[in-house]
């Protein structure tokens, strides 16, 4: 057997420990860091011509982290956003190893500084006050399939939330008392609470009643869930926006953007709300957003503001009712780093 090296040590504890306990981060974080490095001993195997067992810390240089993004670019055809995920992983590590391999502290401050790439601003995917009503109402009411998916489409754009962050959601997290809010948490487990209005409250107790998950016991289970019981997916929220916007192109074409995305509903209601004249601190209350910069993406696509308070940006738009690793040879280093990058 041979001796663990300093890198699978401290890679080892960052992912096993110190990301969970010390950060917070959600597993689908975790699962997009720990894949970040089973990418990175590919690249150092393929390029470097290091088998994963011998990476050392020393080998985890600026110029070997910027070759690394290259690659990744060159190679696997990733875009400037993925490029900069993986990034960013590598940065949340040289954030741990300055703490803790502090006689290199001037390496990891050196990769700190590596920037991720921005592209030029172009338009955000959004949709019309109009497109989405017109979206919302093409789900039929009259199924129990159909009431799901209108819970679904209609939650994830009256919160704003990540598509992450609906996935996550349970009926503990719902409040559909007066005043009815959903609790939202977002990266780093923050927390935020996001007002909901009469009709989608109506919408949820349904949903909530039909599918028994307002009865005692059932407030922690997943509050969306597959044909198997398990958590919702992204792909699987993307299924059921595609399945609708379809039909919408069909009977009014030219009305919906080209793509839409369950991120495309979080834009839509920022975008909504800055039209009607809403503060951008509100907005970034209700987005989640760590820094006012970031929802400063929205003012700049669309600048008209129409009017000044919350409430009234609220536009009836849902319609009326009817979810410490081993580094010995066995497992081998990448079988333990796959272990994350599963559900």
């Amino acid at each position: 057997m041979e001796k663990e090296t300093d890198f699978a040590r401290h890679l080892t504890i960052f992912l096993s420990d110190y990301l969970m306990t010390e950060r917070g981060v959600s597993h689908h974080t975790l699962r997009s860091y720990a894949y970040t490095f089973d990418l990175m001993l590919d690249y150092m195997l393929e390029v470097k011509k290091i088998p994963a067992e011998r990476i050392e810390l020393k080998h985890l240089t600026r110029d070997c982290t910027t070759g690394f993004l290259d690659w990744l670019q060159t190679e696997r055809k990733c875009t400037d956003n993925t490029r900069n995920a993986r990034l960013a992983a590598i940065h949340a590590f040289c954030k741990y190893l300055q703490y803790e391999d502090i006689k290199r502290i001037g390496c990891w401050q050196q990769i700190m500084t590596i920037k991720a790439k921005h592209k030029v601003s172009g338009t955000i995917s959004s949709l019309s006050i109009e497109a989405m009503k017109t979206l919302l109402a093409e789900i039929p009411t009259d199924s129990m399939q159909g009431r799901r998916h209108l819970a679904i489409l209609s939650l994830l754009y009256e919160s704003g939330a990540r598509v992450q962050e609906l996935i996550n959601l349970t009926p503990n997290d719902l409040s559909l008392e007066l005043p009815a809010h959903v609790t939202l948490f977002g990266k780093g487990r923050k927390k935020r609470v996001v007002p909901l209005q009469k009709r989608l409250v109506s919408i949820m107790k349904l949903y909530l009643a039909e599918h028994k998950l307002d009865l005692p016991g059932r407030e922690k289970r997943h509050l969306f869930y597959n044909n198997r019981g398990a958590k919702l997916s992204n792909s699987g929220i993307a299924h059921i926006i595609t399945l609708y916007a379809n039909d919408v192109r069909v009977k009014h074409p030219g009305l919906l953007p080209d793509k839409i995305s369950p991120h495309s509903f979080r834009h839509s209601k920022a975008m909504h709300l800055l039209q009607a004249g809403v503060n951008l601190v509100y907005i970034r209350d209700i987005l989640g957003h760590a820094s006012i910069k970031t929802t400063e993406i929205y003012a700049r696509a669309d600048s008209k503001q129409k009017r000044d308070a919350l409430e009234k940006a609220y536009a009836n738009i849902t319609p009326e009712r009817p979810e410490k690793g081993e580094w010995e040879t066995k497992p081998h280093i990448k079988n333990w780093l796959k272990q994350f990058t599963r559900k």
